[in-house]
């Protein structure tokens, strides 16, 4: 560029960052670029991950960086956003794997879980020793996650001390076929003060657990996704969260995976600015490069506007998240204010790299993939519209 404008953060939003934010910023962004960045398309391309990903990103001390105690870094919220912005300027499925661990199976365990449950697995999930896995959806409950049908029942009713019996399936789960513990929402009916939907700390070596790649994906490759299966999965008394019942649980969960998202596509979009900014100003066609032509240049323009607007939204849901006033409806408008946006710079970008724009040799069709399934998991934009629209007008129009 032409002065000391950064496109991708044209209205210095960084200068807002703390200097740990920053220190943070520059860790991740340097482990993402040497040790992830340069493996990515293979990883996407064969549809897998390493196996050494969490122990790696376990010692950066990435995984519940946000949560207090038990081995975890007790970082602000805003570092983690800076950090899953970092990530996901590699791949989307990179902050998924961290989102998943930390805001979904992590905080279950430090929200609601009872302090044997803590202590036999936080600590040990904060290293990446232990992979955990967050089963709420179902192949008949998605947006709708109230009509599950995976159902826990008392093997002896009314007594508190007996075992649990649970059989159900769970479809689209981050990481389940190496997770080493599963957090399954279940519900429970009988008639007694333990109905209601429910929360258990499952082993996956438990008889009766079994977990199937889902396969043919078209995005989010870079991440694996299974089906869980539980038929007639014994736990003891003590697997369940002790207090949460209904959907206040997995929601409130499901709140911080959504704030992770609304920072990590900032990254996902930075990084097809960037690859589109460098592609057009290196090709030439009619014998000057792309980017000299006005059509281009307002393409450029437009995805920077873009970028930094999306990067302005993460940073204030950070401040409020870090004051502890942000708001659930809050997140679901940064939700979707941002994927919609970074989806549309990767589609912009796209058209300025040409055919080239298509293969594995360039990011933008892979982010651009991904994105799509960023677009529908944690809530569908649909669903963040309505529950804005039932915020405003107090009128909610999906019940």
């Amino acid at each position: 560029m032409s002065s000391d404008l950064a496109a991708h953060d044209f209205l210095k939003i960084d200068e807002l960052l703390s200097d740990e934010d920053r220190a943070i910023r520059d860790t991740v962004r340097d482990f993402a670029r040497s040790e992830l960045a340069p493996h990515i398309a293979d990883w996407y391309e064969e549809g897998t991950l390493p196996d050494d990903l969490g122990p790696r990103l376990g010692k950066l001390g990435l995984l519940g960086m946000h949560l207090e105690g038990y081995g975890c870094a007790g970082t602000s919220a805003t570092a983690y956003g800076v950090a899953c912005r970092e990530l996901e300027a590699v791949d989307s499925g990179l902050r998924s794997f961290v989102s998943v661990q930390g805001s979904l199976a992590m905080f279950a365990i430090h929200r609601w879980g009872s302090d044997e449950q803590k202590e036999a697995w936080l600590p040990r999930m904060a290293t990446g020793e232990a992979i955990g896995c967050f089963g709420l959806t179902e192949p008949d409950a998605g947006s709708d996650p109230g009509s599950m049908r995976t159902r826990a029942r008392r093997d002896a009713p009314g007594d508190e001390q007996s075992d649990w019996v649970l059989n159900g399936s769970k479809m689209w789960i981050t990481n389940g076929t190496f997770a080493d513990v599963a957090i399954v929402w279940a519900r429970v009916e009988g008639g007694g003060p333990d109905d209601g939907i429910r929360g258990f700390v499952v082993p996956t070596d438990t008889p009766g657990f079994s977990a199937h790649k889902i396969q043919r994906k078209l995005s989010l490759r870079a991440s694996v996704t299974a089906e869980l299966a539980l038929d007639d999965l014994r736990l003891p008394a003590s697997a369940v969260f002790p207090e949460v019942r209904g959907l206040k649980g997995p929601l409130s969960c499901l709140n911080e995976a959504r704030y992770g998202i609304v920072w990590g596509v900032v990254g996902a979009a930075r990084a097809c600015l960037e690859e589109s900014l460098a592609y057009t100003a290196e090709r030439e066609q009619f014998g000057r490069p792309l980017a000299s032509f006005q059509l281009t240049q307002r393409k450029l323009a437009l995805m920077t506007v873009a970028v930094n607007n999306a990067s302005l939204v993460a940073w204030r849901l950070g401040a409020l998240k870090d004051a502890g006033t942000v708001t659930p409806i809050q997140v679901s408008y940064g939700k979707y204010a941002n994927v919609r946006a970074a989806l549309e710079v990767a589609r912009e970008a796209r058209t300025t790299l040409g055919g080239a724009g298509i293969t594995l040799d360039h990011s933008v069709m892979r982010h651009m993939n991904n994105l799509e399934t960023v677009m529908t998991y944690e809530g569908t934009e649909e669903m963040h519209l309505l529950s804005i629209g039932s915020e405003l007008t107090g009128t909610p129009a999906f019940r």
